[in-house]
């Protein structure tokens, strides 16, 4: 599925699982892994070393690719490196762009807000902006990495960038023949309407329902019979994490939505929340404009 994949890379504590996890993703699409180190422009970095003005983070940034080669040297994947300047995020997503990139591996914190280069908002921007998947892996001492996957979790809520995504998602499960689990939750803070909570509950499990069904039917189209349905009540967040604890899943696919034009908000904030914590990589897919 896969020719050119990128990965944001800044040697962070915990990203060493993190380039094992893409190495092996890389290796089984047969893909060219491409390591990058953005040196943040947003802070002064520059230095003078030996008579000489230079980038303090360009210095650093080489060192870590450096780090980083040796790594997949030793794992036989194909790759290349790049240090470059810029705001991290614009710069990862142009980077993409410019040169044609399948999918992004995004180390991440994945704490209320992420650490280091990838700071404060950088990997929240990245999903958000970004035209290509975006699979983000957590630097977490509880992060779960386990590949090929073997169950892949895709949400629904019915919308068309839900769906999109499940499509995407499918075509993973597919070439991994993995099992599906297929979940929609019925968000009951969404239901606290007093007398009309009876009429709208019941509307919200056939809205599930019907989420769910057309995901099967496209599935079974595909000739993809390992499909398992959930269809939880709660807020959707607790849905997800609970049926990736009760199933053991190993990767969440999953929509965002966009919105005029370039930018991007994460469908109903689950998607940012998904990849905040939970505890498997979650890969983000951005509905065409």
């Amino acid at each position: 599925m896969y020719e050119d994949i990128l990965l944001p890379f800044d040697g962070s504590d915990g990203a060493a699982e993190a380039i094992h996890h893409a190495a092996e993703v890389a290796h089984w699409a047969d893909a060219t892994l491409h390591v990058l180190f953005v040196a943040d422009t947003t802070r002064d970095s520059v230095t003078v070393v030996d008579g000489q003005v230079v980038d303090a983070l360009v210095r650093k940034g080489d060192e870590i690719v450096d780090e980083a080669a040796k790594t997949l040297d030793s794992l036989g994947v194909p790759y290349d490196t790049d240090v470059v300047q810029g705001n991290p995020a614009q710069t990862i997503v142009e980077y993409a762009d410019r040169y044609e990139h399948d999918l992004i591996v995004l180390p991440t914190h994945g704490r209320d807000g992420i650490s280091r280069y990838l700071a404060g908002s950088v990997s929240e921007k990245v999903v958000r902006l970004a035209s290509l998947p975006v699979l983000t892996v957590r630097m977490q001492p509880d992060e779960q990495l386990t590949f090929p996957y073997e169950t892949i979790l895709l949400p629904t809520d019915g919308s068309a960038a839900a769906a999109h995504a499940a499509n995407y998602g499918l075509s993973i499960a597919e070439s991994l023949d993995a099992t599906v689990h297929v979940l929609s939750v019925v968000d009951e803070t969404l239901l606290e309407l007093g007398l009309g909570s009876i009429v709208s509950g019941l509307d919200s499990e056939q809205a599930a329902t019907d989420a769910i069904n057309d995901i099967v039917s496209e599935a079974e189209a595909r000739g993809i019979s390992n499909v398992v349905t959930h269809i939880e009540r709660g807020t959707p967040i607790d849905g997800i994490l609970d049926t990736i604890e009760s199933t053991a899943i190993h990767a969440v696919v999953m929509g965002t939505t966009g919105q005029r034009g370039t930018e991007r908000i994460l469908l109903g904030s689950v998607a940012e929340k998904t990849v905040r914590s939970a505890p498997v990589p979650v890969m983000t897919v951005a509905h065409p404009d």
